[in-house]
C-alpha cells in the first residue's frame, strides 16, 4: 500500500476513533451541549479535506464533527470546545452545532436547517466580486433539501455563475423517521440537471474514489465558473433496537444525536462489516493486521493528546 493511501487510511481511523472517544464522554454526560456524531460519514469528510485548496471555503451544517476533525487534524481543540473550555477551537463560544474554524477554511456553520445554503450563496458571490480563485463548498443533509432555500440557492448560484459545490449527505433519515415514511421522493439529480448543474453521486464509502471524483468536480467548477451538486449516500452508524412494554416488537432507532449507546471505544474501530462502514472499505486496500496496528497507534496518540 503506497504511502499516500496509508495516510488516507489513518485519517479515516483517526476520525472514527476521535468520535468514539467523544461518544464515551457523551455516555458519561460530560457535555452541556448537544453533539451530533457522524460515525459512518468519515469517507466523505476525508475526501473533502483532500480536495480543499488555498482559497476554498467550507460552509457546514449542525452535523459537522467529521469535517472539523478532518480539517483541524487534532482532537483536543474540538473536545475542549465541546467542553466549553477557553482552549477550544473557538474559545468555548461556539460549541458543536455552530462550530467554525476560519483558519482551516471552515468559514460558517449553522444549526438552522437549510440556513447555510443561502449564506454560502452570499459568500460565493462575495468571492466572485473579490476575484477569488477558490470555490465555496456547502454541506447539507437530505432534510435541508425540503427547505425553500435549497432551490432558491441553486437558482442564485447558477444565475450568477458562482464557483460552488453543494454537497448533500443523504442518510435517508429525519431524526428517527425514515424519509420514505414521511414524504415523497425528491430526485436531487433531476433538480440539479434541470438548472444546468453538473451532478455526481458518491456511493460505497470508498475514500480513494471519492477524492478523485471530488477533485474532478472542483476542476470543472473552477474552469467553467459554474456550480455543481454532489449527492453522497451515507449511513449514520450507531442505531439500535428498542423494545418496551408498550411496544414489544423491537423498533430500529436511527442514530441522530447524543450518545450511541451500543458503540464502545476499542482499538479496532470497525462498527459494521459492510460497505456502509468506511473502515470496512479500507480492508479492500490494506491487510487487516496493518490497519489494526495503525488503529492501536492512533488511539494511543489521541489518548496522549487529550491527557
Amino acid at each position: 500500500m503506497e504511502k499516500s493511501k496509508i495516510k488516507i487510511a489513518r485519517e479515516i481511523l483517526r476520525i472514527r476513533l476521535s468520535q468514539m472517544i467523544i461518544n464515551e464522554g457523551l455516555k458519561k454526560d460530560d457535555f452541556k451541549i448537544p453533539i451530533h456524531l457522524a460515525l459512518g460519514h468519515e469517507a466523505v469528510a476525508v475526501a473533502v479535506d483532500a480536495m480543499i485548496e488555498g482559497e476554498d471555503k467550507l460552509v457546514l451544517s449542525h452535523r459537522n464533527i467529521h469535517y472539523n476533525l478532518a480539517r483541524t487534524k487534532m482532537l483536543k481543540p474540538e473536545l475542549d470546545e465541546y467542553l466549553l473550555k477557553k482552549d477550544g477551537v473557538a474559545g468555548g463560544q461556539l460549541g458543536s452545532m455552530n462550530l467554525a474554524n476560519e483558519e482551516r477554511n471552515i468559514v460558517y456553520t449553522s444549526s438552522i436547517l437549510g440556513n447555510n445554503l443561502a449564506v454560502a450563496a452570499g459568500i460565493a458571490l462575495g468571492e466572485k466580486i473579490k476575484g477569488s480563485n477558490g470555490l465555496v463548498i456547502v454541506v447539507a443533509g437530505d432534510g435541508a433539501i425540503e427547505e425553500g432555500s435549497f432551490y432558491e440557492s441553486l437558482v442564485f448560484l447558477k444565475s450568477n455563475g458562482l464557483s460552488s459545490l453543494v454537497l448533500i449527505e443523504n442518510n435517508c433519515w429525519s431524526l428517527a423517521t425514515r424519509i420514505d415514511e414521511r414524504r415523497c421522493s425528491i430526485d436531487v439529480q433531476k433538480i440539479a440537471e434541470s438548472l444546468g448543474f453538473r451532478y455526481e453521486k458518491l456511493v460505497g464509502n470508498d475514500t480513494y474514489q471519492y477524492i478523485e471524483k471530488l477533485k474532478a468536480v472542483r476542476q470543472h467548477v473552477l474552469e467553467n465558473k459554474t456550480p455543481a451538486v454532489v449527492e453522497v449516500e451515507i449511513t449514520t452508524l450507531g442505531g439500535y433496537y428498542l423494545k418496551t412494554e408498550e411496544n414489544p416488537e423491537p423498533r430500529f432507532i436511527n442514530y441522530h444525536a447524543g450518545p450511541a449507546p451500543e458503540i464502545s471505544l476499542r482499538e479496532w474501530p470497525l462498527i459494521e462489516e459492510s460497505s456502509r462502514d468506511p473502515v470496512f472499505i479500507l480492508l479492500e486496500y490494506c491487510r487487516k493486521s496493518v490497519l489494526e496496528t495503525a488503529s492501536w497507534e492512533i488511539l494511543e496518540e489521541l489518548k496522549n493528546e487529550i491527557r
